[in-house]
């Protein structure tokens, strides 16, 4: 226990102490200057003395020691020279610095000669280092003890008697060193240990923190132990490794045990973890209830999927030694011991563990489907988590098969795979669905079957449809926007080259968009309509009737269904979309050609829109009529589309200008099917277009349209007869009637009379 005082005081105390360490060795470099040994012993034991304080924090302490360190390496130095030179034997040496009066500057000095002791060779290094180890139990203070021993494994670690090293023994040596190194650690560890249980109760957290600034201390005997070449496989695992978990495993103290077993996994190879796995794995459920278990078992089955990803030879050691068996019954074991463990510490364990499957055997489904289902038994009886640490967890767990495989139909062959998502919460639900269609586009995964995508719609039905207690309006709208458009993306990556399997991907697909709501089918009905219209064109000649359901996909059958699907748009208010989808389900051009007229037909006589709405409907009208497979019926049905404009009713539209320009549009539509047609068969085809669009100017010359004067009337004939006098043009008995009849009809409006004759006068026909 540390006397009650603030950092001040140990500033002060600290300060007193260096001052003493510094003061003494100033006079032992005087003593070692003139070769008084008798004084250099005397001032560095009062040098050395600095050490027994009890006052020091272990940060300060630790100051301190390193200026005393300092002093005992020249202090080294000199015995080393002396000895050399014969002046004093080691041996008379090793006896006179036991006279030493206090203990803990007697065992100092002691090791710091037995470091010369042992270089000298004059005895067998083992016999050298059992007295040394044997004789630091002298210390039993914790902090003092830490620091004296750990100044013997410094000094110690280049000395030990081990393969191939200069102080190398009998056969038995190697045995010898490891036993040094061991009962150095086990002494060191109770030592640490106990500093935990010094003090008040109110300083626990305070002693703590003072503990895990030592712990280094403690781990290094671990680095030394594998360090030393004698140290095999056959020794490691029936002495070293079975001696420190023993040690680990009766000390009871979470930070040691926690710490120690990941030093076990940190310094000593991965060959020797994957060959002791069973006793290593053996002592995780003993440990102590508040270890952090999860840490180090996920850093071990990192380290060891690791080496069998960079040496893929050693794979089958992991096979043969059943790792994964292994460490799934150990994580069990462990989640079963630790009854309190929260959900985010199993959940942890289980990532871990399909992290280490996937790398070492990604060719058993069966593996990882184990470890999906023994997260689904941990979390079976819990509602959907809340803990956004645990669903951080899971949506790691849920994610990495599909980094691993790249393709979400391995995912798919998974049956656990969509019990575990089922504990997510409804937000975390769009997301994994959103990481899944994701990893589709990213790979490019075509998913061909109907049961598969069955499966693939249940994964992602957060984003097809409203959850129970789930909130869209929330979502922000470019949020909804994209996630509905990565929905409509997936269902064109929906594909399969066999016409029947198609026709049911496309019904499975049908079902579920369905669901979606008013929100969501502007977004996702397109892509089924069009999907489907790609199935059409490969059926391409094929028809008949339906009969029952079991029938082959025919054209008809995909339009019954794409004809129920576009009727789900009626709860949508957005006719343009209806309408669009509509002319794309046409079967041929001539059905998009009476389509588009009934539209025209039907969109003049009603007036139910309001201003805003109407315009967009003519305006994407008269677009789609320009749209038309061929010229001459482009032609026709932007003509048609002047109609939208002008009605004679007494609220109707009357907008001359507009009328006009769809006239002006027919007639360049006409100019460009002449040019065409003279490219392709080498005449300029016939000019009835020409005189269609003339009567539609004659009818809006009487409607007493502005914009339509006399003189437009006058130059479209004299076109027309130009076109006829062309030498590219063909004769058309038709035609010529055609154009004489309406010709006719301006002389007869001319003899009239009246308001209309008066119009008609300057039109000349001949």
């Amino acid at each position: 226990m540390l006397p009650d005082g603030g950092a001040d005081d140990e500033e002060r105390w600290l300060a007193e102490g260096i001052a003493g360490v510094q003061q003494n060795a100033f006079y032992m470099h005087r003593a070692l200057d003139s070769n008084n040994l008798k004084d250099a012993l005397k001032y560095s034991a009062q040098m050395l003395s600095e050490l027994r304080t009890s006052r020091l924090s272990p940060h300060k302490y630790y100051d301190l020691y390193m200026r005393a360190f300092d002093e005992m390496r020249k202090l080294e130095m000199f015995f080393r020279e002396e000895t050399r030179r014969g002046s004093c034997s080691v041996v008379d040496l090793y006896e006179l610095v036991q006279h030493a009066g206090n203990v803990l500057p007697r065992l100092y000095l002691l090791c710091t000669v037995g470091s010369v002791y042992i270089k000298s060779k004059e005895a067998p290094a083992k016999d050298v280092l059992k007295d040394l180890v044997e004789m630091c139990r002298g210390i039993q203070h914790p902090l003092r003890g830490l620091f004296l021993r750990s100044y013997l494994s410094q000094i110690s670690r280049d000395k030990l008697p081990d393969i191939g090293s200069e102080y190398e023994g009998d056969a038995d040596s190697i045995n010898d060193a490891v036993e040094f190194v061991l009962q150095n650690f086990i002494e060191m560890n109770k030592l640490w240990v106990r500093m935990q249980h010094q003090g008040p109760v109110r300083e626990k957290e305070k002693r703590g923190k003072e503990r895990n600034e030592l712990r280094d201390l403690v781990g290094k005997n671990l680095h030394v132990l594998s360090q030393i070449e004698g140290v095999d496989l056959d020794m490691y695992k029936e002495t070293v490794l079975p001696r420190i978990l023993e040690q680990v495993v009766n000390c009871k103290d979470e930070l040691a045990q926690f710490y120690l077993m990941d030093c076990i996994i940190q310094v000593f190879p991965d060959e020797y973890h994957l060959q002791t796995l069973e006793t290593l794995l053996s002592a995780f459920p003993q440990l102590q209830p508040n270890v952090d278990i999860k840490t180090v078992l996920s850093q071990l089955m990192d380290r060891l999927s690791s080496y069998a990803a960079a040496s893929p030879e050693v794979l089958p050691e992991f096979l043969q030694v059943e790792a994964f068996a292994k460490f799934s019954n150990a994580i069990g074991k462990v989640i079963e011991a630790q009854v309190d463990m929260p959900v985010v510490g199993a959940v942890t364990l289980y990532v871990s563990l399909l992290t280490f499957t996937l790398r070492v055997h990604p060719d058993r489904l069966d593996y990882v489907d184990q470890v999906l289902g023994a997260c689904v038994k941990k979390l079976s009886g819990n509602a959907k988590l809340e803990d956004s640490r645990a669903t951080k967890q899971i949506v790691a767990l849920l994610s990495a098969p599909l980094e691993k495989y790249s393709n979400i139909v391995t995912a798919l062959e998974l049956s656990n795979y969509p019990r575990v998502m089922d504990y997510l919460d409804n937000s975390t639900t769009k997301v994994m669905a959103l990481v899944i269609i994701q990893s589709i586009m990213k790979n490019t995964t075509c998913i061909s079957t109907s049961d598969k995508i069955e499966a693939l719609f249940d994964l992602i039905k957060g984003l097809i449809k409203d959850m129970d207690g789930a909130q869209d309006d929330e979502l922000d709208d470019e949020d909804f926007k994209e996630e509905q458009n990565s929905v409509a993306r997936l269902i064109h990556m929906l594909h399969n080259d066999d016409h029947e399997e198609m026709l049911k991907i496309l019904c499975t697909v049908q079902k579920h968009i369905l669901q979606g709501g008013p929100k969501r089918l502007p977004f996702t009905v397109p892509s089924l309509v069009f999907s489907a219209l790609k199935l059409v064109r490969r059926l391409q000649g094929q028809d008949g009737d339906v009969i029952g359901e079991d029938v082959p996909a025919t054209p008809k059958k995909i339009f019954q269904i794409l004809h129920q699907t576009i009727e789900a748009l009626s709860c949508v208010p957005s006719p343009e979309l209806a309408l669009r989808l509509y002319l794309q389900c046409a079967e041929d051009s001539k059905a998009q050609i009476t389509a588009i007229h009934l539209i025209i037909g039907t969109l003049q006589r009603m007036s139910i829109f309001g201003v805003e709405n109407r315009d967009t409907l003519t305006h994407k009208t008269t677009g789609y009529s320009a749209k038309l497979l061929k010229k001459p019926d482009q032609c026709r049905a932007v003509y048609a589309c002047s109609h939208l404009f002008w009605t004679d009713d007494q609220d109707g539209i009357m907008d001359g200008e507009r009328v006009l320009l769809c006239l002006k549009r027919a007639l360049r539509i006409a100019n460009a099917a002449q040019q065409m047609a003279n490219v392709t068969r080498g005449s300029s085809g016939s000019v009835a277009l020409f005189i269609e669009i003339l009567n539609k100017y004659l009818y809006f010359f009487e409607k007493g349209i502005p914009e339509i004067t006399n003189t437009v009337i006058q130059d479209l004939i004299e076109l027309i007869r130009t076109e006829k006098q062309s030498e590219n043009s063909v004769a058309d008995p038709s035609t010529e009637a055609f154009f004489a009849s309406t010709l006719r009809y301006i002389e007869f409006q001319k003899q009239k009379g009246g308001s209309i004759g008066e119009k008609y006068e300057q039109i000349k026909t001949t």
